[in-house]
């Protein structure tokens, strides 16, 4: 008896799953949401006010990612580890003794690391004075953390998906691209100073996008399926970044550390975002067409036109964002942060060429060294989505 009616218990508790997404893929998007959000109304916060304390709206809505990633990585492993009736335990992997699907691993990493990140940035900032930088060492375990988060959050969407009915699917594969579209996000970050509008007529700025970008849209491609993967990945990246453009200059703020350069009265958003969104597309139009072609047939393809097509349409833009036209609310190249001096390259609308970069040959090599970036991380994106199509836990 008691045998039949766990067997109708563990029956009911799969039908319940098989109708809703579980609440601990959705707590992972809401929390990398609430860190994406944060990262950038931070940053703002920094190039409108300057560093003002720990304890600013935009750092909690960071290290919330760290505490709410940190208890439903947490509750799976718990639940997984010590709940013996637990159906979720056949799709969970043993580490260190303890039982629970292969993301709640990488979500509770990331959780400790971010929430470790905290009181070292603020030590840091009290041993070496202000900054504005992104890239410094607290900065950069928060990030990594972050990723961490975020990827262990997509291998359990994926999971789920992978053992899911065709309804179901649909619905996780949107949550997927989502979050896809987050880890887009979070790597523009890391490399956000070295994507600045005044460097986007150098090789170099070429190089640096090939060596984030295309990982992601390879591998959300390959291991959704979905036509437009890449596209929709993308998209996400745009709207989330259009958001902040639009939104954040609505806030008023001013500067309280100086020199100040550039009096601001509002909140200083990101830079119109890059037009990744085209050579997406584009790329998402070869693999359908090649998908069945050898992967490095398809990473070749996809380098080349990533690289080739971003620009020839970011190229263009850029003159169009150094000019009076788009100092405006829509594009935002009126918009500089209070530490921003008169005679800088961005403030005087001039682009910037590193030495090496001055003379064509050292022009072509750097734009093949992106080339050849361009490939090699789509031929990784190509081979790790492989791998997540075959995650069942």
């Amino acid at each position: 008896m008691a045998t039949h009616v766990d067997a109708l218990s563990s029956r009911s508790f799969a039908v319940a799953r098989e109708r809703s997404i579980p609440w601990t893929v959705w707590c992972m998007a809401l929390a990398c949401s609430s860190a994406i959000i944060g990262a950038h109304w931070d940053i703002s916060w920094h190039t409108s006010i300057g560093r003002d304390n720990f304890w600013t709206p935009a750092h909690i809505a960071i290290y919330l990612c760290g505490v709410l990633g940190g208890i439903s990585a947490g509750w799976l492993i718990f639940s997984n580890t010590f709940g013996v009736g637990n159906p979720d335990r056949n799709h969970a992997v043993r580490i260190f003794g303890l039982r629970a699907p292969l993301g709640a691993f990488l979500v509770a990493w990331g959780g400790v690391a971010m929430l470790t990140s905290a009181p070292f940035d603020d030590w840091w900032h009290n041993a070496y004075g202000l900054d504005v930088k992104i890239i410094s060492p607290p900065h950069v375990l928060l990030i990594f953390g972050f990723l961490s988060v975020q990827t262990g959050g997509l291998i359990l969407a994926l999971g789920e998906m992978n053992r899911a009915s065709i309804e179901q699917r649909r619905r996780l594969e949107q949550l997927f691209l989502y979050l896809g579209g987050l880890i887009l996000i979070t790597l523009t970050i890391l490399i956000l100073e070295l994507t600045s509008r005044v460097l986007m007529h150098t090789a170099w700025f070429y190089r640096t996008v090939a060596l984030a970008v295309p990982l992601v849209l390879a591998a959300m491609s390959r291991a959704s399926g979905h036509r437009w993967a890449a596209t929709i990945t993308a998209a996400i990246y745009t709207i989330f970044l259009l958001g902040f453009q639009w939104l954040l200059p609505l806030f008023p703020a001013e500067p309280k550390l100086g020199p100040v350069y550039f009096p601001t009265t509002y909140f200083v958003p990101p830079q119109f975002p890059l037009l990744l969104i085209v050579p997406a597309f584009v790329c998402d139009l070869f693999w359908q067409r090649y998908r069945d072609r050898a992967l490095w047939f398809q990473s070749l393809g996809a380098g080349l036109i990533f690289v080739g097509v971003l620009m020839a349409v970011q190229w263009p833009f850029a003159n169009f964002l150094m000019s009076d036209w788009a100092k405006n609310w829509f594009f935002g190249s009126n918009h500089f942060g209070y530490f921003v001096h008169p005679n800088s390259s961005l403030r005087r609308g001039l682009f910037f060429t590193p030495a090496n970069e001055k003379v064509l040959a050292g022009f072509a090599l750097v734009l093949g060294q992106a080339v050849l970036a361009a490939v090699g991380m789509s031929r990784l994106g190509l081979g790790f989505g492989d791998w997540m199509r075959s995650v069942k836990r």
